[in-house]
């Protein structure tokens, strides 16, 4: 008889591949009771990666939404497993040392009990120390592999990388096929490999569905040895998401393997409460063609997890790039070119960035930088003009190091603008930062939190947290899902009585019995609809208070490059600039913060900064104007 395969629901990257959000706590705590009941789950991914910042968004507690969500799961004796992105923590960017080291003890004691922890670089030194951390706090230390393929990515690659994470402690491995693209018989060795050499170390197998080979590889890696295969539910699965259990149960049990049985009333329960939480809201941030497999995904190997923010990423980009297309007298391109493009374009740009595995945030990274070529390319620009800061940090060795080459057209670029390499570790360039963030909280009187949960949530997202603090997030939250109800109203029944509104309009939202007057914009004028103050002083004040925009003043237009955020400073206690203040050529005046990641624009000349015409935090189109700046080098 073949050895017993257990199960592992991944509740949360279900939601993060399909999507932009995941349910809310009270949504979560519905659905756990029957998750329970299936009795087939000896594992449930309830927090991480993406997850604590959605929280944020919907202006919601991401602390108590672990709390409550994993404590059904441990009175029933499953464990809970969360995503850790080593020197990323829980976000894009790197996280001081200190603050790593608080995030281990907060979710232990908030209930989580494996930490999986995986780089995106597969370098063991950023992930050496969450071992380390994990352990500390009391959490099983499960490490990845992230898996990918490419001529430097190698089934000796993958062995002599588990081997050495093993040797530094880590009690468990992942091999975490993020993509889906790993090949089946290449898996299969890799574990068996493990395997031979470690019984004793469990292995969990992680894949995506979407370019078709995940079934094979799933059965494959059991041959080996696999331990533990994660899955995923209807409507959910297949598409970006994950193997539908059903299915996965099915083939397993009929090559012989010792599977759970499951409780099919309680299944299509829990899938029922899925498909009420998408027809709530989810479902509005879902798109159609993430329900669909797509073997071109092999080609340009991003993984399910990023695939849920991808489309909506596009629907944006692809509006700019037609209004630039339109002033040129070009026909509009259509969402199937662009993706496309996007497609081939990341296959150009993979190699040439040093075949880093496309997992979150470089796969963030290289779609991103992708898609900002394919943009400045069609408005005659250069390929690599518009270069994220997040991404040179990946470039130059910052947050770790490149598996493979940097092409020499990039190391030209980097030495042409003065930035340096950097080999050493990559944890030194992030120094300790909670002290800063404890006299912050001290400062606006705000609680540290049970366990100091508050003070790790400010900074582990510091820009999310303050607008969730200020009220401004769920604001924004309830009044983008107002809109996106009412144009999918009109888009369902295009001939009826339904028509939006063409001019914005203002409404009244209560957060938490706090009343905000807000004005909501539909249609092409959306993005540009501003949120007003409180009907009432707002209960606590916000956080970093953006400066009002002050008068047009005089000099030259900074323009927003790309439609996103507007943030002064990337920190909470970075220095802004203002009004009046110096500027170098070259220097930062501000921040958009798009697909995931913060896009530094420069100064093109020494000025002065002479006004300030956005509020942070709002949301900008390309071509708005930022500020004005007196060019000191030109005469009045």
């Amino acid at each position: 008889m073949k050895k017993e395969i257990k199960f592992s629901l991944v509740f949360r990257d279900m939601w993060q591949s399909a999507g932009k959000y995941v349910p809310r706590v009270d949504q979560l705590t519905k659905v756990a009771p029957a998750i329970i009941e299936m009795g087939c789950f000896a594992r449930v991914e309830t927090n991480g990666g993406g997850f604590e910042q959605v929280n944020l968004l919907f202006g919601e507690n991401p602390n108590r939404a672990v709390r409550e969500w994993t404590k059904p799961f441990h009175e029933a004796g499953i464990q809970t497993h969360m995503l850790d992105r080593a020197l990323n923590g829980l976000r894009m960017s790197p996280v001081p040392a200190d603050v790593r080291r608080l995030f281990y003890k907060v979710k232990k004691a908030q209930g989580t009990d494996i930490a999986r922890t995986f780089c995106g670089l597969n370098d063991i030194r950023n992930i050496e120390p969450s071992i380390q951390y994990a352990k500390a706090a009391g959490m099983i230390s499960q490490c990845c592999l992230c898996i990918t393929h490419s001529p430097i990515h190698t089934v000796e690659y993958y062995t002599n990388l588990a081997y050495e994470l093993i040797e530094k402690g880590a009690d468990e491995i992942c091999v975490k096929d993020m993509a889906g693209i790993g090949r089946p018989h290449s898996l299969g060795q890799i574990v068996a490999n493990i395997k031979a050499k470690y019984p004793d170390i469990p292995v969990q197998y992680h894949s995506h569905a979407g370019p078709g080979l995940n079934m094979a590889s799933i059965l494959s890696v059991c041959e080996a040895g696999c331990d533990y295969i994660d899955v995923g539910m209807e409507p959910l699965s297949w598409g970006t998401g994950h193997a539908d259990l059903l299915a996965v149960q099915a083939m397993l049990k009929d090559a012989g393997f010792i599977v759970p049985e499951i409780n099919m009333k309680a299944y299509m329960k829990v899938r029922s409460l899925i498909q009420e939480f998408m027809d709530d809201f989810l479902g509005l941030y879902i798109s159609p063609r993430n329900r669909l497999m797509n073997s071109l995904l092999i080609g340009p190997g991003l993984p399910g997890g990023m695939m849920g923010s991808l489309m909506s990423d596009l629907e944006k980009n692809l509006e700019s790039i037609n209004k630039g297309r339109a002033k040129r007298g070009k026909k509009p391109m259509t969402q199937e070119k662009l993706l496309l493009k996007l497609f081939d374009e990341v296959a150009y740009v993979w190699p040439r960035v040093g075949y880093p595995p496309l997992v979150t945030p470089f796969s963030q990274y290289v779609k991103n930088l992708a898609l900002m070529n394919v943009m400045q390319m069609e408005k005659g620009k250069e390929r690599w003009s518009m270069i994220a800061d997040d991404i040179w940090d990946m470039l130059l060795g910052k947050a770790g190091r490149l598996p493979g080459e940097l092409a020499p057209e990039l190391v030209e670029k980097a030495q042409a603008e003065g930035r340096k390499f950097f080999e050493g570790n990559p944890q030194d360039n992030y120094p300790d930062a909670l002290d800063k963030y404890r006299k912050l909280m001290n400062e606006k009187h705000w609680e540290v939190g049970e366990d100091e949960e508050e003070l790790f949530e400010y900074a582990m997202h510091p820009s999310q947290y303050e607008a969730y603090r200020s009220g401004k997030a769920k604001v924004e939250f309830k009044v983008d899902v107002a809109r996106r109800k009412a144009e999918k109203e009109k888009a369902a029944a295009p001939k009826t009585e339904i028509a939006l509104p063409k001019d914005p309009q203002v409404m009244t939202v209560d957060v938490n019995g706090q009343a905000y007057r807000v004005t909501v914009a539909f249609g092409e004028s959306a993005a540009a609809a501003p949120v007003s103050a409180p009907a009432a002083p707002a209960p606590q004040p916000a956080a970093a208070p953006a400066p009002a925009p002050t008068s047009a003043g005089s000099g030259k237009e900074v323009l927003s490059p790309l439609e996103g955020k507007f943030f002064l400073v990337k920190g909470a206690s970075d220095a802004p600039v203002k009004v009046g203040d110096t500027v170098k050529k070259g220097d930062i005046l501000c921040y958009v913060e798009a697909m995931k990641t913060y896009n530094a624009v420069r100064s093109e000349f020494d000025g002065t900064v002479t006004a300030i015409c956005v509020n942070v935090g709002d949301a900008v189109s390309e071509d708005d104007v930022f500020n004005n700046e007196r060019d000191i080098s030109q005469p009045i």
